[in-house]
C-alpha cells in the first residue's frame, strides 16, 4: 500500500516537472512605428506695389492761335479764348496733378475761316495764316523746370491748306484752294501710344512766328523754343507729344 502511494506521489511529480519543463513563452515585439514630424509650408509672400505719388505741375503755353493740353491721356485745360476769335493771342497758366513719367499730348491751331486755310476771306488783306507755340513745365513743389518745347517734340500735322499756295488771293478760295484733313489717330494721347514715326519739331525765331500779345507776360526758360510744323503757313493744325521722366 505504501509502494503504491509512492509510485502515484512520484509519478505526479514527474509530471509536474514535465509540463513546466516543456511549457515555453514567446514574445512578440510589435514594429516600431516612427510619426515624422509634420512640416508647415511657408506661405508665398507678396509683394506690394505702393502706388505712385501724384505731383503738381504748372504748365505755362502762349501759342498762335489756340492750344489744348493732355497729360497721361486725361484733359487738364486749354486756350480760353475759342479758335474763332481771330487775333487770339494770349499765354495761359495751367496747373494740374498727375504722376511720373508724364505723357504730354497737345493740340495746336492756327485761325482759319475755312478748310482753305485762308483768313480774312474777302477782304484786301486775305491771306494764309501763320502759327507756332511754345510751352514750359514746371514742378511746383521744387519750383524746376522739367521741360519745354523744342525740336525733341514730335508732331503730326492732321490739317493743311491751301496746299496750292498760288489760290492766296483767290477771288473764291473755297472752291480753289486745295486742302488735306486727316483724322486724328486712335488713343493718340494715350501713353501708350507709339508716336515714334511722327516728325520732329521745327525750331522758330520769335521775328519768323511774329510773336504778339500775352508773349512777354510769361519769363520764359533760355531752353524754351517756339516750334511748329515744317510749314508756318500751311500747317493749320498739329497734333504734339512728349514724354517727360523723373
Amino acid at each position: 500500500m505504501k509502494l503504491f502511494r509512492s509510485t502515484v506521489l512520484m509519478l505526479a511529480i514527474l509530471g509536474v516537472t514535465a509540463c513546466t519543463s516543456s511549457s515555453k513563452t514567446t514574445t512578440t515585439s510589435s514594429p516600431l512605428t516612427i510619426t515624422a514630424p509634420s512640416v508647415t509650408e511657408a506661405e508665398p509672400t507678396s509683394t506690394v506695389t505702393a502706388p505712385a505719388q501724384s505731383s503738381t505741375f504748372t504748365a505755362e503755353v502762349w501759342a498762335d492761335n489756340w492750344f489744348s493740353l493732355y497729360v497721361n491721356g486725361e484733359l487738364v485745360g486749354e486756350d480760353s479764348v475759342p479758335i474763332t476769335t481771330e487775333r487770339s493771342f494770349n499765354a495761359e497758366t495751367i496747373t494740374f496733378t498727375a504722376t511720373y513719367p508724364l505723357t504730354i499730348a497737345m493740340v495746336t491751331k492756327d485761325f482759319k475761316e475755312t478748310d482753305s486755310g485762308l483768313e480774312y476771306i474777302g477782304e484786301p488783306n486775305q491771306q494764309m495764316g501763320d502759327g507756332g507755340f511754345i510751352a514750359q513745365f514746371t514742378d511746383t513743389a521744387t519750383g524746376a523746370i522739367i521741360a519745354t518745347t523744342n525740336g525733341d517734340w514730335r508732331g503730326f500735322v492732321i490739317q493743311t491748306a491751301p496746299l496750292n499756295s498760288e489760290c492766296e488771293k483767290s477771288a473764291d478760295p473755297n472752291t480753289e484752294c486745295q486742302f488735306e484733313n486727316l483724322e486724328e489717330p486712335s488713343g493718340w494721347t494715350s501713353p501708350s501710344f507709339d508716336e515714334a514715326t511722327w516728325p520732329t519739331a521745327t525750331v522758330y525765331t520769335a521775328d519768323e512766328v511774329g510773336v504778339k500779345d500775352g508773349y512777354n507776360e510769361i519769363t520764359w526758360d533760355a531752353n524754351a523754343e517756339l516750334i511748329w510744323g515744317s510749314n508756318l503757313n500751311t500747317n493749320n493744325t498739329i497734333l504734339w507729344r512728349l514724354t517727360i521722366t523723373p
